[in-house]
């Protein structure tokens, strides 16, 4: 039992009251976006929730990250549209049931990728991601959240602005709702500010009767969230060598851009509460929800940063609230779809407004003239990407191998070589700087061979030898001396490098005798200049 109280984080530290309430609050917003998301592919509203419910209670219970809220989300849905796209170019007379066993079979193999990838620990790349990158990416979504609401200005069925006395009705409680959730805190923080806004907000739409747009006219004709606990599903569809070359791409689509997601968000929720999460452990979290969704019903998901991020913000830290969230999506679905249906959508438009302006990263305008210019044009072109293609994946990849190659770049230019000749006669090269694949044009041109004397040393003590690229420009260093018939020796070169040199022994001599230290990496993590 005390195992239990402590995965569940349920201790002495911890606000039950705020825990419960902010899973009330996170399960009313992720009622319109479960059923928005299952809209992208063409998938019944209840899918949606399904996997709302599953992916939620799952990832908790396999070990997701305390406070993190997993659902079905949009990054998740639009891999299906080009699964089904492929299905009916293929099957022209699929029917609706047959695509649907190829999506959950697909969600079932990409938890499972996501399992292996958290068993091999892999989630320990997600430390390459630069800050610029999470900028752009945090801003991004800002963006999308705020955009993706906009629709609730329009009617749904012609596409025009709303009439002006509706519009302006919804104008004027969605913004009431954004003042409630900003001043509730000044007064009491008893009860989570947004959980408090759209209690109120409905409350008065409610009982004064004024007609505005609701959950239920988000739903098509004849559709509703009422329906029963989700279905055991085995995917029924032929399992030949066809099916698993058709579907793998897009489980290992759906696999990537779920865990970039999920481990964006994790290291977004680690800064904001101080605590450190297990990355492996989430990918695992992850895989498990994955692949238990797709066998109950559902379209896979993965973490949902505005959530999240609302529920961080109502202070909820332990899987309590998560755990209520999600069980509270099954009671909607069991025992109160009719009461959900009403719920007006300028609250929760309002709310989702809200967790787009606090997920928004305003310091980064604010020090946006003094941060280098590479970091600059990465985070403003991961924020642009993001934007406009809404793959949040693709953003992130591109940003960080841009930020990868700058930092590369700027690494290239550091090598330096200081030079001075002993008493001996011996010509001395001080290494400064990295040498790597990036820098080692440079580092031949220090060198002046036919000039040098016959005895040359190659001091290592303040550089770092970090690649192949490196160790063969040393062998082609090392030659064009030995053609010449002049000695060099290298020294205070690295013990990993001391290795793949072994087999250079017979043209290169290298002194051992040193353990050397590398304070130019200090000097490049730091931006500090280097010694000329």
């Amino acid at each position: 039992m005390d195992k239990i109280i402590n995965w569940f984080g349920l201790n002495n530290k911890i606000n039950y009251r705020t825990e419960v309430l902010s899973g009330i609050t996170v399960a009313l917003a992720l009622v319109p976006s479960s059923i928005a998301f299952a809209m992208i592919a063409g998938f019944s509203p209840l899918i949606g929730l399904y996997t709302s419910f599953i992916f939620g209670v799952v990832a908790v219970i396999a070990g997701g990250r305390p406070a993190m809220i997993n659902a079905s989300a949009g990054a998740i849905a639009v891999i299906f549209v080009g699964l089904i796209d492929e299905l009916k170019t293929n099957y022209p007379s699929i029917s609706d049931e047959s695509i649907l066993n190829y999506v959950f079979l697909t969600v079932i193999i990409g938890g499972v990728l996501q399992i292996i990838a958290g068993l091999f620990r892999l989630g320990k790349f997600m430390r390459l991601v630069p800050h610029s990158v999470l900028f752009g990416f945090l801003n991004g979504l800002a963006i999308i959240i705020f955009t993706s609401q906009l629709r609730h200005f329009y009617n749904i069925e012609t596409g025009e602005l709303l009439a002006q006395n509706s519009l302006l009705i919804m104008i004027g409680f969605t913004a009431a709702t954004m003042l409630l959730i900003w001043l509730f805190p000044k007064l009491t923080k008893a009860v989570p500010a947004s959980l408090a806004a759209i209690i109120i907000i409905t409350s008065v739409i409610l009982g004064l009767g004024i007609d505005t747009q609701t959950v239920s006219d988000t739903l098509k004709e004849g559709q509703t969230i009422n329906g029963s606990f989700p279905p055991l599903t085995i995917p029924n569809i032929p399992f030949t060598l066809d099916t698993l070359l058709l579907v793998l791409p897009y489980s290992v689509v759906l696999a990537i851009v779920g865990l970039l997601e999920t481990l964006l968000s994790l290291n977004i929720v680690d800064q904001m509460t101080g605590t450190r999460g297990n990355a492996n452990k989430e990918c695992i979290a992850q895989g498990s929800a994955n692949f238990v969704s797709g066998f109950f019903s559902g379209m896979g998901g993965c973490t949902v940063l505005g959530q999240t991020l609302l529920n961080i913000n109502n202070n909820a830290r332990a899987r309590l609230s998560s755990l209520v969230g999600a069980s509270l999506i099954l009671i909607f679905i069991l025992f109160g779809a009719e009461w959900v249906e009403m719920l007006p959508m300028a609250a929760l438009v309002g709310l989702m407004f809200m967790v787009a302006v606090d997920t928004f990263q305003w310091s980064s305008l604010r020090i946006f003239k003094k941060m280098p210019k590479n970091d600059v044009i990465v985070m403003v072109l991961v924020t642009l990407i993001t934007v406009f293609t809404h793959n949040l994946a693709l953003a992130v990849l591109i940003g960080v191998l841009i930020a990868a190659v700058a930092f590369a770049w700027e690494n290239a230019k550091r090598i330096r070589a200081r030079k001075h000749i002993d008493e001996a006669g011996v010509k001395h090269y001080d290494i400064y700087g990295p040498l790597f694949f990036g820098s080692i044009r440079d580092f031949e041109t220090k060198f002046e061979i036919e000039e040098d004397p016959q005895e040359v040393v190659v001091n290592f003590m303040e550089s770092r030898v970090s690649d192949m690229s490196a160790i063969e420009a040393l062998n082609n260093l090392t030659s064009r001396y030995q053609k010449l018939g002049k000695k060099i020796t290298l020294t205070h070169l690295s013990p990993d490098c001391r290795k793949l040199l072994k087999n250079a022994d017979k043209i290169i001599k290298i002194n051992v005798n040193e353990d050397p230290t590398y304070p130019v990496m200090l000097s490049t993590l730091n931006n500090a200049p280097l010694k000329e």
